[in-house]
């Protein structure tokens, strides 16, 4: 529990309860483009590195994803969550860096519950595939397209991010009040 609330994926209250940080818009922003750089680091790291197999393994992990969002199972943003995390570490972990994976890993234990939040309001909504962004990311990184790779993670993090400001947006205009989802 320590080491959660270290790390700012639980916060400890006065009461010695804890629980998940309530999400305002700032953190939000914050949690985005943290992502968004580090992230986008760990993706040109990995890409001289990746390999044949590793873009068997991702076109695999992405298929399985894609699928889970078709059945609209009870757990689809679990099951959707766990497949979007292995396809982002296949590929951090391709970059070689002991230094950034626990930094990345930081900012996902911060961001999880909002990224499986993200999942259900994709799946009410529809609309693009949720994995799309992994397509063009995979297709980016076989072209060996930096740029074009750190563009397509930033959309696919961007895009869940804007979903939740879609609700904080929603609860604001609704409630009048500060912007708080948790």
């Amino acid at each position: 529990m320590r080491r959660l609330i270290s790390e700012q994926a639980l916060e400890a209250l006065p009461n010695r309860t804890v629980r998940v940080p309530l999400i305002t818009r700032e953190r939000l922003d914050d949690l985005a483009h943290a992502r968004t750089m580090i992230e986008g680091q760990m993706v040109a790291l990995a890409m001289p590195h990746l390999t044949a197999k590793d873009f068997r393994i991702l076109r695999q992990i992405n298929s399985d994803c894609d699928r889970a969002f078709e059945d609209h199972g009870p757990d689809v943003g679990y099951q959707t969550s766990e497949l979007n995390q292995q396809f982002h570490f296949h590929i951090y972990h391709a970059a070689r860096s002991q230094v950034l994976i626990p930094i990345v890993e930081s900012l996902w234990l911060q961001s999880g519950p909002y990224i499986r939040t993200a999942a259900h309001i994709h799946d009410k909504r529809g609309g693009h595939a949720a994995t799309n962004h992994h397509w063009a990311l995979i297709d980016a990184l076989e072209r060996r397209e930096q740029e074009a790779a750190v563009l397509a993670l930033s959309n696919d993090i961007s895009r869940s991010f804007d979903l939740i400001r879609g609700t904080l947006d929603a609860n604001v205009a609704q409630t009048g009040e500060d912007a708080r989802y948790g």
